[in-house]
Protein backbone atom coordinates (compact mmCIF):
# COMPACT_ATOMS: atom_id res chain seq x y z
CA UNK A 1 0.00 0.00 0.00
CA UNK A 2 2.82 2.37 0.82
CA UNK A 3 4.48 1.49 -2.43
CA UNK A 4 1.31 2.28 -4.36
CA UNK A 5 1.01 5.70 -2.72
CA UNK A 6 4.63 6.48 -3.52
CA UNK A 7 4.09 5.48 -7.15
CA UNK A 8 0.98 7.67 -7.26
CA UNK A 9 2.91 10.61 -5.80
CA UNK A 10 5.66 10.21 -8.38
CA UNK A 11 3.03 9.98 -11.09
CA UNK A 12 1.41 13.22 -9.89
CA UNK A 13 4.77 14.97 -9.96
CA UNK A 14 5.40 13.80 -13.47
CA UNK A 15 2.11 15.19 -14.79
CA UNK A 16 2.47 18.44 -12.83
CA UNK A 17 -0.14 17.94 -10.09
CA UNK A 18 0.37 20.25 -7.12
CA UNK A 19 0.23 18.63 -3.72
CA UNK A 20 -2.13 19.91 -1.05
CA UNK A 21 0.73 21.07 1.14
CA UNK A 22 2.14 23.27 -1.60
CA UNK A 23 -1.29 24.73 -2.37
CA UNK A 24 -1.68 25.88 1.23
CA UNK A 25 1.48 27.95 1.04
CA UNK A 26 1.12 31.70 0.38
CA UNK A 27 1.74 32.87 -3.13
CA UNK A 28 4.99 34.71 -2.36
CA UNK A 29 6.37 31.63 -0.60
CA UNK A 30 5.45 29.35 -3.48
CA UNK A 31 7.20 31.66 -5.95
CA UNK A 32 10.24 32.01 -3.71
CA UNK A 33 11.05 28.31 -3.77
CA UNK A 34 14.40 27.25 -5.08
CA UNK A 35 13.98 25.98 -8.61
CA UNK A 36 15.15 22.41 -8.28
CA UNK A 37 14.15 19.60 -10.57
CA UNK A 38 11.40 18.39 -8.23
CA UNK A 39 9.93 21.78 -7.29
CA UNK A 40 9.97 22.86 -10.93
CA UNK A 41 7.54 20.06 -11.70
CA UNK A 42 5.30 20.88 -8.74
CA UNK A 43 4.97 24.67 -9.07
CA UNK A 44 4.37 26.76 -12.14
CA UNK A 45 7.54 28.30 -13.51
CA UNK A 46 7.68 31.96 -12.51
CA UNK A 47 8.79 34.66 -14.92
CA UNK A 48 12.43 35.48 -14.90
CA UNK A 49 13.16 39.02 -13.65
CA UNK A 50 13.53 41.26 -16.67
CA UNK A 51 16.02 44.07 -17.02
CA UNK A 52 14.31 47.41 -17.26
CA UNK A 53 14.90 49.64 -20.24
CA UNK A 54 13.81 52.70 -18.25
CA UNK A 55 13.85 52.78 -14.46
CA UNK A 56 10.81 53.83 -12.44
CA UNK A 57 12.52 57.13 -11.63
CA UNK A 58 13.05 57.84 -15.34
CA UNK A 59 16.71 56.94 -15.70
CA UNK A 60 17.53 55.04 -18.88
CA UNK A 61 19.26 51.77 -18.11
CA UNK A 62 21.58 51.91 -21.14
CA UNK A 63 25.37 52.14 -21.01
CA UNK A 64 27.43 53.14 -24.05
CA UNK A 65 30.51 51.00 -24.40
CA UNK A 66 33.40 50.74 -26.87
CA UNK A 67 33.05 54.37 -27.95
CA UNK A 68 36.07 55.06 -30.14
CA UNK A 69 35.39 58.70 -31.03
CA UNK A 70 35.70 60.16 -27.54
CA UNK A 71 36.74 63.54 -28.95
CA UNK A 72 33.09 64.22 -29.68
CA UNK A 73 32.51 64.78 -25.96
CA UNK A 74 35.17 67.51 -25.91
CA UNK A 75 33.62 69.24 -28.91
CA UNK A 76 30.63 70.01 -26.67
CA UNK A 77 32.56 70.72 -23.49
CA UNK A 78 29.83 72.73 -21.79
CA UNK A 79 27.24 69.92 -22.05
CA UNK A 80 29.85 67.40 -20.96
CA UNK A 81 30.56 69.42 -17.81
CA UNK A 82 26.85 69.82 -17.08
CA UNK A 83 26.20 66.08 -17.47
CA UNK A 84 28.91 65.12 -14.98
CA UNK A 85 28.03 63.94 -11.51
CA UNK A 86 28.07 66.44 -8.69
CA UNK A 87 31.24 65.17 -7.07
CA UNK A 88 33.10 65.37 -10.37
CA UNK A 89 31.62 68.81 -11.04
CA UNK A 90 32.86 70.13 -7.67
CA UNK A 91 36.27 68.58 -8.21
CA UNK A 92 36.65 70.10 -11.70
CA UNK A 93 35.27 73.44 -10.46
CA UNK A 94 37.90 73.61 -7.71
CA UNK A 95 40.66 72.23 -9.89
CA UNK A 96 40.13 74.77 -12.68
CA UNK A 97 40.35 77.75 -10.33
CA UNK A 98 43.36 76.43 -8.40
CA UNK A 99 45.28 75.61 -11.58
CA UNK A 100 44.42 79.00 -13.03
CA UNK A 101 45.66 80.82 -9.93
CA UNK A 102 48.81 78.73 -9.77
CA UNK A 103 49.56 79.29 -13.45
CA UNK A 104 49.29 83.07 -13.27
CA UNK A 105 51.05 83.10 -9.89
CA UNK A 106 53.96 81.30 -11.53
CA UNK A 107 54.03 83.90 -14.33
CA UNK A 108 54.09 86.76 -11.80
CA UNK A 109 56.89 85.03 -9.90
CA UNK A 110 58.78 84.43 -13.17
CA UNK A 111 58.57 88.13 -14.11
CA UNK A 112 59.84 89.12 -10.68
CA UNK A 113 62.69 86.61 -10.97
CA UNK A 114 63.73 87.79 -14.46
CA UNK A 115 63.61 91.45 -13.47
CA UNK A 116 65.61 90.78 -10.30
CA UNK A 117 62.89 91.94 -7.96
CA UNK A 118 63.43 88.94 -5.69
CA UNK A 119 67.08 89.97 -5.18
CA UNK A 120 66.89 93.79 -5.19
CA UNK A 121 63.48 94.18 -3.55
CA UNK A 122 65.03 95.57 -0.32
CA UNK A 123 67.32 98.09 -2.03
CA UNK A 124 66.41 101.74 -1.93
CA UNK A 125 65.50 103.31 -5.25
CA UNK A 126 64.58 99.98 -6.84
CA UNK A 127 61.15 99.94 -8.51
CA UNK A 128 59.81 96.38 -8.69
CA UNK A 129 57.13 95.19 -11.08
CA UNK A 130 54.84 94.31 -8.17
CA UNK A 131 55.49 95.85 -4.79
CA UNK A 132 55.86 93.47 -1.82
CA UNK A 133 56.19 90.41 -4.08
CA UNK A 134 59.23 88.59 -2.75
CA UNK A 135 58.38 84.85 -3.08
CA UNK A 136 56.25 82.37 -4.96
CA UNK A 137 53.68 82.37 -2.17
CA UNK A 138 53.27 86.14 -2.41
CA UNK A 139 53.00 85.80 -6.22
CA UNK A 140 50.26 83.16 -5.80
CA UNK A 141 48.35 85.43 -3.39
CA UNK A 142 48.68 88.36 -5.81
CA UNK A 143 47.26 86.15 -8.58
CA UNK A 144 44.22 85.33 -6.45
CA UNK A 145 43.70 89.01 -5.56
CA UNK A 146 43.95 90.03 -9.22
CA UNK A 147 41.51 87.44 -10.59
CA UNK A 148 38.95 87.73 -7.82
CA UNK A 149 39.34 91.56 -7.65
CA UNK A 150 39.76 91.44 -3.87
CA UNK A 151 42.31 94.28 -3.80
CA UNK A 152 43.77 94.24 -0.29
CA UNK A 153 46.13 97.08 -1.27
CA UNK A 154 49.36 95.56 0.00
CA UNK A 155 50.62 94.16 -3.33
CA UNK A 156 50.27 96.63 -6.20
CA UNK A 157 51.57 96.60 -9.76
CA UNK A 158 53.71 99.60 -10.79
CA UNK A 159 53.74 101.60 -14.03
CA UNK A 160 57.40 100.75 -14.69
CA UNK A 161 56.51 97.15 -15.69
CA UNK A 162 54.91 96.88 -19.17
CA UNK A 163 55.12 93.09 -19.20
CA UNK A 164 53.23 93.05 -15.90
CA UNK A 165 50.51 95.29 -17.36
CA UNK A 166 50.08 92.93 -20.33
CA UNK A 167 49.91 89.92 -18.01
CA UNK A 168 47.34 91.73 -15.88
CA UNK A 169 45.11 92.27 -18.93
CA UNK A 170 45.46 88.64 -20.02
CA UNK A 171 44.63 87.33 -16.55
CA UNK A 172 41.60 89.60 -16.25
CA UNK A 173 40.18 88.45 -19.61
CA UNK A 174 40.89 84.74 -19.12
CA UNK A 175 39.65 84.94 -15.54
CA UNK A 176 36.34 86.36 -16.73
CA UNK A 177 36.00 83.53 -19.26
CA UNK A 178 36.73 80.91 -16.61
CA UNK A 179 34.25 82.52 -14.23
CA UNK A 180 31.55 82.65 -16.90
CA UNK A 181 32.01 78.99 -17.86
CA UNK A 182 32.24 77.52 -14.38
CA UNK A 183 29.52 79.63 -12.81
CA UNK A 184 27.34 78.99 -15.88
CA UNK A 185 27.85 75.24 -15.55
CA UNK A 186 26.92 75.32 -11.90
CA UNK A 187 23.86 77.49 -12.52
CA UNK A 188 22.58 75.24 -15.30
CA UNK A 189 23.28 72.14 -13.25
CA UNK A 190 21.41 73.51 -10.25
CA UNK A 191 18.44 74.73 -12.29
CA UNK A 192 18.18 71.68 -14.51
CA UNK A 193 14.52 71.00 -15.36
CA UNK A 194 14.94 67.32 -14.58
CA UNK A 195 14.85 68.31 -10.92
CA UNK A 196 11.35 69.63 -11.60
CA UNK A 197 10.43 66.12 -12.72
CA UNK A 198 10.93 64.91 -9.15
CA UNK A 199 7.52 66.35 -8.26
CA UNK A 200 5.75 64.69 -11.21
CA UNK A 201 4.25 61.37 -10.16
CA UNK A 202 3.32 58.24 -12.07
CA UNK A 203 1.21 55.43 -10.64
CA UNK A 204 3.10 52.32 -9.57
CA UNK A 205 0.95 50.12 -11.80
CA UNK A 206 -0.99 50.34 -15.02
CA UNK A 207 -4.41 48.74 -15.25
CA UNK A 208 -6.60 47.22 -17.94
CA UNK A 209 -10.39 47.36 -17.68
CA UNK A 210 -13.49 48.16 -19.71
CA UNK A 211 -14.54 51.74 -20.42
CA UNK A 212 -17.65 52.37 -22.52
CA UNK A 213 -17.63 48.75 -23.72
CA UNK A 214 -14.01 49.07 -24.86
CA UNK A 215 -10.89 47.60 -23.33
CA UNK A 216 -8.52 50.33 -22.16
CA UNK A 217 -5.01 50.45 -20.77
CA UNK A 218 -4.75 53.17 -18.12
CA UNK A 219 -2.21 54.77 -15.80
CA UNK A 220 -2.30 57.87 -13.62
CA UNK A 221 -0.09 60.98 -13.55
CA UNK A 222 -0.01 63.87 -11.10
CA UNK A 223 1.86 67.05 -10.21
CA UNK A 224 2.67 67.84 -6.59
CA UNK A 225 3.49 71.53 -7.12
CA UNK A 226 1.11 74.45 -7.31
CA UNK A 227 3.13 75.91 -10.21
CA UNK A 228 1.88 74.03 -13.22
CA UNK A 229 3.52 72.45 -16.24
CA UNK A 230 2.69 74.57 -19.29
CA UNK A 231 1.89 72.86 -22.62
CA UNK A 232 2.07 69.45 -21.00
CA UNK A 233 1.88 66.49 -23.36
CA UNK A 234 2.30 62.77 -22.84
CA UNK A 235 3.22 59.84 -25.05
CA UNK A 236 3.91 56.16 -24.56
CA UNK A 237 6.09 53.51 -26.18
CA UNK A 238 5.88 49.73 -26.12
CA UNK A 239 9.33 48.15 -25.78
CA UNK A 240 9.30 44.55 -26.94
CA UNK A 241 11.62 42.31 -28.89
CA UNK A 242 10.29 41.37 -32.30
CA UNK A 243 11.12 38.95 -35.08
CA UNK A 244 10.21 39.91 -38.62
CA UNK A 245 8.72 37.63 -41.24
CA UNK A 246 12.13 37.38 -42.86
CA UNK A 247 13.63 36.06 -39.62
CA UNK A 248 15.37 39.25 -38.49
CA UNK A 249 15.42 39.65 -34.72
CA UNK A 250 14.91 43.23 -33.49
CA UNK A 251 15.74 43.59 -29.78
CA UNK A 252 13.84 46.23 -27.81
CA UNK A 253 11.69 47.32 -30.74
CA UNK A 254 9.75 50.53 -30.04
CA UNK A 255 6.07 50.80 -30.97
CA UNK A 256 3.89 53.86 -30.48
CA UNK A 257 0.91 53.56 -28.14
CA UNK A 258 -1.83 56.01 -29.05
CA UNK A 259 -3.06 57.81 -25.93
CA UNK A 260 -5.07 60.51 -27.65
CA UNK A 261 -2.83 61.94 -30.35
CA UNK A 262 -5.68 62.01 -32.87
CA UNK A 263 -8.23 63.53 -30.49
CA UNK A 264 -5.89 65.86 -28.58
CA UNK A 265 -6.22 63.96 -25.31
CA UNK A 266 -2.43 63.70 -25.13
CA UNK A 267 -2.28 67.45 -24.32
CA UNK A 268 -2.89 67.74 -20.61
CA UNK A 269 -4.10 70.38 -18.20
CA UNK A 270 -2.27 68.87 -15.26
CA UNK A 271 -3.83 70.69 -12.31
CA UNK A 272 -5.06 67.53 -10.58
CA UNK A 273 -4.12 63.87 -11.12
CA UNK A 274 -5.34 62.52 -14.44
CA UNK A 275 -5.94 58.97 -15.66
CA UNK A 276 -4.38 58.52 -19.08
CA UNK A 277 -6.28 56.01 -21.20
CA UNK A 278 -5.22 54.04 -24.26
CA UNK A 279 -8.11 52.50 -26.16
CA UNK A 280 -7.21 48.98 -27.27
CA UNK A 281 -8.48 48.96 -30.84
CA UNK A 282 -7.37 47.49 -34.17
CA UNK A 283 -4.28 49.71 -34.24
CA UNK A 284 -3.22 48.86 -30.71
CA UNK A 285 -0.42 46.34 -30.09
CA UNK A 286 -2.64 44.79 -27.38
CA UNK A 287 -5.56 44.15 -29.76
CA UNK A 288 -5.21 40.37 -29.85
CA UNK A 289 -3.74 39.97 -26.36
CA UNK A 290 -5.86 38.25 -23.72
CA UNK A 291 -5.13 37.81 -20.02
CA UNK A 292 -3.57 34.40 -20.58
CA UNK A 293 -1.40 35.70 -23.40
CA UNK A 294 -0.33 38.77 -21.43
CA UNK A 295 0.93 36.57 -18.61
CA UNK A 296 3.26 34.92 -21.13
CA UNK A 297 4.42 38.10 -22.87
CA UNK A 298 7.50 40.09 -21.96
CA UNK A 299 7.27 43.80 -22.65
CA UNK A 300 7.76 47.22 -21.11
CA UNK A 301 5.63 50.34 -21.48
CA UNK A 302 7.60 53.60 -21.31
CA UNK A 303 5.59 56.77 -20.63
CA UNK A 304 7.05 60.24 -21.23
CA UNK A 305 5.55 63.46 -19.87
CA UNK A 306 6.88 66.72 -21.35
CA UNK A 307 6.14 70.38 -20.75
CA UNK A 308 7.57 73.76 -19.81
CA UNK A 309 8.23 74.80 -16.24
CA UNK A 310 5.99 77.75 -15.46
CA UNK A 311 8.58 79.51 -13.30
CA UNK A 312 11.58 79.28 -15.67
CA UNK A 313 10.14 78.46 -19.10
CA UNK A 314 12.58 75.56 -19.49
CA UNK A 315 11.45 72.29 -21.03
CA UNK A 316 10.96 69.49 -18.51
CA UNK A 317 10.62 65.76 -19.18
CA UNK A 318 9.55 63.06 -16.73
CA UNK A 319 9.71 59.36 -17.56
CA UNK A 320 8.59 56.10 -16.04
CA UNK A 321 7.90 52.56 -17.18
CA UNK A 322 5.68 49.56 -16.51
CA UNK A 323 6.82 45.98 -16.93
CA UNK A 324 4.40 43.27 -17.98
CA UNK A 325 4.15 42.21 -14.34
CA UNK A 326 3.11 45.75 -13.36
CA UNK A 327 0.10 45.82 -15.69
CA UNK A 328 -2.93 44.67 -13.68
CA UNK A 329 -5.81 43.12 -15.61
CA UNK A 330 -9.29 43.81 -14.26
CA UNK A 331 -8.54 46.80 -12.02
CA UNK A 332 -9.39 50.50 -11.87
CA UNK A 333 -7.85 53.42 -10.02
CA UNK A 334 -9.34 54.66 -6.78
CA UNK A 335 -10.66 58.25 -7.06
CA UNK A 336 -8.46 60.84 -5.35
CA UNK A 337 -10.43 64.06 -5.99
CA UNK A 338 -13.09 65.22 -3.55
CA UNK A 339 -15.16 68.39 -3.31
CA UNK A 340 -14.59 70.38 -0.15
CA UNK A 341 -16.02 73.71 0.94
CA UNK A 342 -14.86 76.15 -1.72
CA UNK A 343 -12.14 73.98 -3.32
CA UNK A 344 -11.23 70.54 -4.63
CA UNK A 345 -8.92 68.41 -2.54
CA UNK A 346 -6.57 65.73 -3.86
CA UNK A 347 -5.78 62.82 -1.55
CA UNK A 348 -2.41 61.50 -2.64
CA UNK A 349 -2.68 58.62 -0.16
CA UNK A 350 -4.90 56.91 -2.73
CA UNK A 351 -2.84 57.91 -5.75
CA UNK A 352 -1.44 54.41 -6.33
CA UNK A 353 -4.47 52.48 -5.03
CA UNK A 354 -6.55 50.30 -7.35
CA UNK A 355 -9.66 48.19 -6.89
CA UNK A 356 -10.82 45.10 -8.73
CA UNK A 357 -13.64 45.29 -11.26
CA UNK A 358 -15.44 42.84 -13.52
CA UNK A 359 -13.41 42.58 -16.71
CA UNK A 360 -13.55 39.86 -19.37
CA UNK A 361 -10.39 37.85 -19.71
CA UNK A 362 -10.65 37.64 -23.48
CA UNK A 363 -8.80 39.92 -25.83
CA UNK A 364 -10.19 43.25 -27.02
CA UNK A 365 -10.68 41.73 -30.47
CA UNK A 366 -12.86 38.95 -29.09
CA UNK A 367 -14.79 41.43 -26.93
CA UNK A 368 -15.49 43.65 -29.93
CA UNK A 369 -16.70 40.61 -31.90
CA UNK A 370 -19.08 39.66 -29.09
CA UNK A 371 -20.43 43.19 -28.89
CA UNK A 372 -21.01 43.24 -32.66
CA UNK A 373 -23.03 40.05 -32.40
CA UNK A 374 -25.16 41.39 -29.56
CA UNK A 375 -24.69 45.18 -29.73
CA UNK A 376 -27.80 46.15 -27.77
CA UNK A 377 -27.56 43.72 -24.88
CA UNK A 378 -25.45 45.89 -22.51
CA UNK A 379 -27.56 48.97 -23.29
CA UNK A 380 -30.92 47.21 -22.95
CA UNK A 381 -29.90 45.70 -19.64
CA UNK A 382 -29.33 49.19 -18.25
CA UNK A 383 -32.34 51.04 -19.69
CA UNK A 384 -35.34 49.60 -17.83
CA UNK A 385 -35.87 47.31 -14.84
CA UNK A 386 -38.10 45.05 -16.88
CA UNK A 387 -35.53 44.52 -19.59
CA UNK A 388 -32.79 44.12 -17.00
CA UNK A 389 -34.46 40.94 -15.74
CA UNK A 390 -34.96 39.78 -19.29
CA UNK A 391 -33.44 36.38 -20.09
CA UNK A 392 -32.62 35.54 -23.64
CA UNK A 393 -33.75 31.90 -23.70
CA UNK A 394 -34.61 30.63 -27.16
CA UNK A 395 -37.33 28.39 -25.68
CA UNK A 396 -39.12 31.36 -24.12
CA UNK A 397 -38.82 33.83 -26.98
CA UNK A 398 -42.41 33.20 -28.17
CA UNK A 399 -43.80 34.09 -24.77
CA UNK A 400 -41.69 37.27 -24.59
CA UNK A 401 -42.45 38.82 -27.96
CA UNK A 402 -43.61 42.36 -28.39
CA UNK A 403 -47.34 42.88 -27.55
CA UNK A 404 -47.93 44.56 -30.90
CA UNK A 405 -46.62 41.54 -32.77
CA UNK A 406 -48.75 39.28 -30.57
CA UNK A 407 -51.88 41.32 -31.40
CA UNK A 408 -51.10 41.10 -35.10
CA UNK A 409 -50.65 37.34 -34.82
CA UNK A 410 -53.91 37.08 -32.91
CA UNK A 411 -55.69 39.11 -35.58
CA UNK A 412 -54.16 36.96 -38.27
CA UNK A 413 -55.05 33.79 -36.45
CA UNK A 414 -58.47 35.22 -35.64
CA UNK A 415 -59.06 35.97 -39.29
CA UNK A 416 -58.04 32.47 -40.22
CA UNK A 417 -60.36 31.10 -37.57
CA UNK A 418 -63.15 33.28 -38.88
CA UNK A 419 -62.67 32.09 -42.40
CA UNK A 420 -62.59 28.50 -41.25
CA UNK A 421 -65.68 28.94 -39.12
CA UNK A 422 -67.51 30.67 -41.96
CA UNK A 423 -66.75 27.92 -44.41
CA UNK A 424 -67.85 25.31 -41.89
CA UNK A 425 -71.10 27.17 -41.30
CA UNK A 426 -71.70 27.42 -45.01
CA UNK A 427 -71.17 23.71 -45.36
CA UNK A 428 -73.57 23.14 -42.53
CA UNK A 429 -76.18 25.42 -44.08
CA UNK A 430 -75.97 23.89 -47.54
CA UNK A 431 -78.14 20.83 -46.75
CA UNK A 432 -80.61 23.07 -44.99
CA UNK A 433 -80.84 25.30 -48.06
CA UNK A 434 -81.35 22.29 -50.31
CA UNK A 435 -84.08 20.92 -48.07
CA UNK A 436 -86.17 24.09 -48.16
CA UNK A 437 -89.38 24.05 -50.18
CA UNK A 438 -89.57 26.12 -53.34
Amino acid sequence: MAGDSRVLMDHNMEIGVTSAQVKKLPKHLREAQISTERTHLISDPAKKPRQRYVQKDGKCNVHHGNVQETYRYLSDLFTTLVDLRWRLSFFIFTLVYVVNWLFFGFLWWLIALIRGDLVHADEEGWTPCVENLNSFVSAFLFSIETETTIGYGYRVITEKCPEGIILLLVQAILGSIVNAMMVGCMFVKISQPKNRAETLMFSNNAVISVRDNKMCLMFRVGDLRNSHIVEASIRAKLIRSQQTKEGEFIPLNQTDINIGFDTGDDRLFLVSPLIISHEINEKSPFWEMSLAQMEKEEFEIVVILEGMVEATGMTCQARSSYLDTEVLWGYRFTPVLSLEKGFYEVDYNNFHDVYETNTPTCSAKELAAKLREEPLLPQLSLLSPELKMHTFDPLNRLSEQDPLSQDEEERDSGGDKGETNGSAAALEEMPLADGLPD
